[in-house]
């Protein structure tokens, strides 16, 4: 067949600023996804897009045609209305597990396509995965009848879901343009449009552990996205949320599992109840649910969820939880409130003890990871108990050391505020 358009007049054309029209941006896509723009090619499209940028239309677009390069998912037969949340990704962001049971103990349908871990970010089906038994592939059969009954399913997405995204994170991934917002924005998007999910909540993350680590490019992300959710027809809205210290005191993936039932007990740390409180009630609102979600965190009913959930899917909700075999602790060596906690030392620490991978390939430890004992705000005196260290390996504890030198502040005194920073709609 012949081609409507060369590609190197594509990127000619960013590359001295230009708009792209929607036939070029269609094309682009399609002929990427076919192979016939190669790698290298779409690398110096890419760097084109991170250096001149994309308007709302061409983003638009763009985004569209990433949903059109694969299957798309339709929840209209269902007998609920559905809400989703998606997070940008942050140390100890457990958030989506005590979630969705939480959102579905008011009747509205939670379907949460989740990944894998990466570099300092942990990703949601290893933490669950951590549950014996537990799987995170299903058939769209299995994912309709769970959203059903018990009315939440968090699984792995299928290949099929906007294969041409898979293909140019990748390539982002390796060639520096990984932070373009055009980019991120129809990344994130297309995938979530192509779910079909009715009403969409973003939790950007803004500081050292996030992927944005200014408030002003956060804002501009975000606002981007819920363009491209508005545009469309999905009810979005974004809140802007502070990852300038990890959230919770558990990092790791069977931690996580631990502490996200400590709050759907009715327990657990303030800032994962306020956010996971704070999205629950976004969501529930965007599916013309009102109601005050703090109610069903302390009845148990989102407890009763969870549980139905996890033995949904094969795991056991009752079984225990792996554990590390060897643990050190670090403690202070000075006295003072805690007025700082990088989160991106902790999260690295946590992923060189073996709770994350380098490549998508590694495999990763259950019960590896960070438990931390003081937190913002609090007070400790010399030689009181700072964070402990869980690995299977003893070897990988020198180097989590190193990285959390100097990851903790002191003051005379100090709070942690709110996590939430900002609303856009």
């Amino acid at each position: 067949m012949t081609e409507p358009f060369a590609a190197v007049e594509i990127i000619t054309a960013k590359r001295n600023g230009q708009r792209l029209t929607d036939e070029q941006i269609a094309w682009t896509v399609d002929a990427y996804t076919r192979g016939v723009i190669a790698d290298e090619q779409m690398a110096a499209l890419a760097m084109a897009i991170f250096l001149n940028g994309m308007d709302r239309g061409e983003i638009a677009r763009w985004t569209r045609a990433m949903i059109d390069s694969g299957e798309t998912m339709d929840f209209s037969s269902l007998s609920k209305p559905t809400s989703d949340k998606h997070s940008t990704g942050g140390v100890g962001d457990k958030i989506t597990l005590p979630l969705a049971p939480l959102v579905a103990s008011y009747g509205v349908a939670v379907p949460q396509l989740s990944g894998r871990g990466l570099g300092h970010t942990g990703g949601t089906l290893d933490k669950l995965e951590a549950i014996a038994g537990w799987r995170a592939d299903l058939s769209n059969e299995e994912i309709f009848a769970l959203l059903e009954d018990p009315g939440a399913v968090i699984c792995a997405a299928g290949a099929g879901l906007a294969p041409a995204d898979k293909k140019l994170y990748a390539l982002r991934d390796i060639t520096g343009t990984v932070e373009a917002i055009p980019l991120i924005a129809s990344s994130i998007m297309s995938k979530k449009i192509a779910e079909g999910t009715g009403a969409l909540v973003l939790d950007v993350k803004v500081g050292s552990g996030a992927f944005m680590k200014d408030l002003d490019q956060a804002r501009e992300l975000a606002r981007t996205m819920v363009d491209l959710g508005t545009d469309a027809g999905t009810r979005t809205t974004a809140l802007l949320t502070d990852m300038s210290a990890p959230l919770g005191r558990k990092i790791g993936n069977a931690l996580e599992v631990e502490e996200s039932v400590e709050v759907l007990a009715g327990g657990g740390p303030a800032d994962i109840v306020e956010l996971t409180v704070a999205l629950a009630r976004e969501m529930l609102s965007a599916a013309g649910v009102e109601a005050d979600p703090a109610e069903n965190l302390a009845n148990g009913k989102a407890m009763d969820v969870w549980r139905k959930m996890i033995a949904a899917q094969d795991g056991d909700p009752d079984a225990e939880l792996p554990r590390s075999t060897h643990t050190e602790t670090i403690t202070a060596t000075e006295s003072g409130v805690v007025s700082g906690l990088d989160a991106l030392s902790v999260g690295v620490a946590s992923w060189r003890l073996g709770a994350g991978r380098a490549r998508k390939e590694d495999p990763v430890q259950a019960g590896a990871g960070i438990t931390i004992h003081a937190h913002i705000g609090d007070k400790v005196a010399a030689g009181d108990p700072l964070v402990t260290l869980h690995t299977d390996d003893e070897g990988r504890f020198e180097r989590a050391r190193d990285i959390l030198d100097g990851a903790y502040t002191f003051a005379d005194s100090a709070e942690r505020g709110s996590v939430i920073l900002d609303k856009i709609q």
